[in-house]
């Protein structure tokens, strides 16, 4: 367990990040508080990469695996400050608890792991086989893992140890996520005489029937797949007396490992072929959305939205010694997994990296009014990374 001089450290550190508003793109100033920290705490390589990303390095005296630590540091935005009953940006600490958005996803986290980090070298001497990479990653609330792909390339990580809220336990897996859009085609038509044209919107009422109904695969342990509408427009809007030629809605999709990016459209396009094979006038397709944003140092990323599933068995010989070593300290994690998307959808989904997710704060404070992370919780999760790092840096 940590010492009083290590806990305020961890609770100032998540203190001055949720205290810089940081949503996706506007990240600076939480990325140079995270710098400043590894500054102080003499890592051996410190950058803010083109992304922005905020990395500290410390290098083992002995050769090694690479362990990357990655948490993000952008956030939601808060809608309506007026309806959180303390300052969203101020980090408000009472009753055990810093209230604030980010400190459950994931601020907290964050903290958590450069404290961690900062902590093993100190403890260590710096005596380890292999070297700890600490990512504040930017972005990840737009798209999951496309700027984490810049750390994976520059660093070749051999474990991922993904900080994201888990309550101290382990997460092996994650369901995938991609995002769709269906797009129906019509005819143009004056609003007086609708049976000279053909109305997209009424397509896409039947499509989202269809989808709706449509069978998803499921896993024994990421649980079932999900396709949900999460939003639709016509064309022209506002209609203005105009039968609409064109209609798109977005679709979320939730998958399982063993989804690939060309089956989850197949299985999508086929029913909207099945309703075309009905009916003449339909004409419909599937396709993924791709997403940009524009990074605070003007670098513009992007990506098609599909991020994987994944996970590993539970007899692993990494996750067996990370469990060893945190029961050896006192703590009594399960293996389970995320029901979000997380980063990992880089490390581990798309590249085969060890991962595992470890982080303080419960998945479900994510994103709410009044957001928190309760400071044993916080704590904690500091002597959780010390442990992990100990298993994988032998």
């Amino acid at each position: 367990m940590l010492d009083q001089l290590h806990e305020n450290e961890v609770i100032e550190l998540c203190r001055a990040l949720v205290r810089e508003k940081s949503y996706s793109g506007e990240e600076k100033n939480a990325a140079e508080v995270l710098k400043a920290y590894f500054e102080k705490h003499g890592f051996d390589e410190i950058q803010i990469d083109e992304c922005g990303n905020a990395v500290g390095v410390i290098q083992g005296n002995r050769p090694g695996p690479c362990v990357v630590f990655d948490g993000h540091i952008d956030t939601v935005p808060v809608p309506d400050e007026s309806e959180w009953s303390v300052p969203p940006f101020d980090a408000v600490e009472r009753d055990g608890r810093i209230y604030g958005r980010g400190t459950s996803d994931m601020k907290g986290g964050v903290a958590a792991m450069a404290c961690g980090a900062a902590l093993f070298a100190e403890k260590t001497n710096r005596d380890f086989a292999g070297k700890i990479v600490v990512a504040g990653v930017v972005q990840e609330e737009l798209f999951e893992g496309v700027a984490s792909a810049y750390i994976a390339d520059r660093y070749r990580p051999d474990f991922a140890v993904i900080a994201e809220a888990s309550e101290l336990n382990l997460k092996i897996g994650q369901r995938g996520r991609a995002e769709i859009a269906v797009e129906t085609f019509g005819t143009p038509a004056h609003s007086a005489h609708p049976e000279k044209g053909v109305n997209a919107v009424y397509s896409m009422c039947r499509a989202a029937e269809a989808l709706k109904n449509l069978p998803m695969p499921t896993h024994p342990m990421l649980k079932k797949g999900l396709l949900v509408l999460t939003d639709i427009r016509s064309d022209p809007y506002p209609g203005s007396s105009c039968v609409p030629a064109y209609c798109r809605a977005t679709y979320d999709e939730r998958t399982v490992t063993g989804e690939t990016r060309e089956a989850v459209l197949e299985r999508i396009n086929g029913r909207l072929a099945d309703l075309a094979a009905e009916d003449s006038t339909f004409r419909a397709t599937a396709s993924y959305a791709r997403g940009t944003g524009r990074c605070y140092t003007g670098k513009v990323i992007g990506a098609e939205k599909f991020f994987p599933a994944w996970l590993f068995s539970e007899s692993e010989p990494y996750l067996q010694s990370c469990l060893t070593e945190l029961r050896a300290d006192g703590f009594s994690p399960r293996l389970t997994v995320y029901d979000f998307c997380t980063n990992g959808s880089c490390y581990a989904g798309e590249r085969g990296i060890r991962t595992l997710g470890l982080g303080p704060s419960r998945e479900e404070l994510a994103h709410t009014i009044d957001e928190y992370i309760e400071i044993p919780q916080l704590t904690a999760a500091v002597s959780c990374n010390i442990a992990v790092l100990r298993a994988l840096l032998r």
